[in-house]
């Protein structure tokens, strides 16, 4: 009589691998089961027979477990070797972190030539007003390159004008339509000056691939000229209506200083004829060779 054995279980590896993983993610964070019961909504007998690598558990639970610990489900699953405990930390850390720190980790760690990254695309940044459209335009037809603003790109994408499209999808929607162009012009193009809203800044995620991706040059001025400039172009947004308004531009100059003050290079128009900082501009762009090509290091 033949005596037959009994079959391995083939998901017992795994099983094992998925305790030893939640196991050690947990101890690395420091976390006690009792409050990764708390977070997750899974008892903590549910979590011990886990760990312990006792039973089955549901799709649906481990996705609950994996996002209280701030990992992917995956990671937890994974036949790769387990992570050390300090690369977990630091991966943990980075997905709480806001996304300029993100950006600048990413910076950081990144194999590229970070002037590569940017190819030979410009881009101008500042609040409404400081003179980014005319100055963009005007060294982009002297340097021979394109000149896109990102607001009409917006436009040109959803066909209709940009204060139909505020109406329509709200501030959310137009940083979502905004961060779109952004992509599409990288896409598009490795060689060009582009000029976008001075409320990119507000759009954390987008501005950092901006300061990334591009030369950045913030193009600045007065908050009277400011209020002049947006006024003599027939814009009467800021003053309808609204006695307070310069108070309020100044209120936002100073609060985006920070951001803007990130890009390589500022340009500053105030009391100057229009030729004046078009041959400012140009002078920044040819000192730093921001339109110049970038070979391997």
């Amino acid at each position: 009589m033949t005596s037959s054995k009994p079959i391995p279980d083939a998901s017992a590896p795994l099983i094992e691998r998925l305790a030893a993983r939640v196991r050690a993610v947990r101890t690395a964070q420091g976390l006690p089961r009792r409050l990764l019961s708390e977070r997750s909504g899974v008892s903590p007998r549910y979590l011990a027979q886990l760990e312990a690598g006792e039973g089955n558990i549901s799709v649906l639970l481990l996705s609950r477990v994996a996002a209280a610990l701030n990992v992917r489900i995956e990671e937890l699953l994974s036949d790769a070797g387990p992570m050390e405990d300090d690369v977990s930390r630091v991966a943990s850390l980075y997905r709480a972190a806001p996304a300029p720190v993100q950006g600048r980790v990413r910076a950081l760690l990144a194999p590229e030539n970070p002037l590569a990254q940017r190819a030979q695309r410009v881009c101008l940044i500042g609040l409404r007003g400081a003179g980014k459209s005319t100055l963009g335009a005007a060294a982009a037809e002297k340097l021979k390159v394109p000149f896109v603003e990102l607001n009409a790109e917006i436009e040109r994408a959803v066909e209709m004008p940009l204060d139909e499209i505020m109406a329509l999808y709200g501030p959310d929607g137009y940083r979502a339509l905004e961060a779109e162009a952004v992509d599409r012009v990288l896409q598009t193009y490795d060689k060009l000056i582009l000029a976008v809203a001075g409320g990119i800044v507000a759009a954390p995620a987008t501005f950092n691939q901006v300061l990334e991706r591009f030369h950045t040059v913030w193009i600045r001025t007065s908050a009277a000229e400011h209020m002049a400039r947006v006024r003599a172009q027939g814009d009467l947004r800021p003053m309808d209506g609204n006695p307070a308004a310069m108070d309020q531009l100044k209120h936002f100059l100073t609060a985006r200083t920070p951001q803007y003050e990130q890009a390589l290079a500022q340009i500053n128009t105030s009391a100057k004829p229009v030729q004046t900082s078009v041959n400012e501009l140009l002078a920044v762009i040819a000192k730093h060779r921001f339109l110049e090509s970038i070979g391997p290091e």
